[in-house]
């Protein structure tokens, strides 16, 4: 059952809850197995959205967020020569690294609504979203990234693959 089915099955009343469950801070739960599939729901569905997005439209008119100019510079600023890419988990999840993302995370805490949910990051740029090709990043992260990826022209093999692929139907 795809994620659409899904929040369909639910109602409006169920939706509405949904939303209003995912919107409470995390300390209000614990381990709940149904919160988990609700967050894992969204990603997947924040993830399809955003590939949909980069197949349809040239990834260099893209605007993600209000903010997108601030948060290059700062990335950049940050980490000059990250490779956007093709990514490295451990650049990005090592302790390490974590000591060089947070101070960049939370500076777009007052910025960028939601800087710190989970979203999915895909590894490499080139690729679809797949369980090898994904990583479980911060929003802020997902968005330094692909504001890069789509700025230095990382994302243009997707939409143009998409693009010939859309008029190669059309002639058939």
């Amino acid at each position: 059952m795809d994620a659409g089915d899904v929040l369909a099955s639910l109602g409006v009343e169920g939706a509405t809850a949904a939303a209003h469950a995912l919107s409470l801070p995390a300390e209000a739960y614990g381990n709940d197995a149904q919160l988990e599939v609700m967050w894992a729901m969204k990603a997947y569905n924040h993830a399809e959205v955003y590939f949909n997005l980069i197949s349809a439209v040239d990834p260099k008119f893209l605007k993600l967020t209000k903010s997108d100019d601030v948060i290059y510079t700062k990335f950049r600023e940050d980490f000059p020569d990250l490779d956007v890419k093709i990514l490295d988990p451990e650049l990005l999840k090592s302790p390490e690294a974590k000591e060089k993302w947070r101070p960049f995370c939370n500076h777009f805490e007052h910025l960028v609504e939601d800087f710190n949910y989970g979203t999915l990051l895909r590894l490499d740029c080139e690729k679809d979203y797949t369980e090898e090709n994904t990583i479980f990043a911060t929003r802020i992260q997902f968005f330094a990234v692909e504001i890069t990826r789509n700025r230095e022209g990382y994302n243009d093999v997707v939409h143009k693959s998409k693009v010939k692929e859309k008029q190669q139907k059309d002639q058939s």
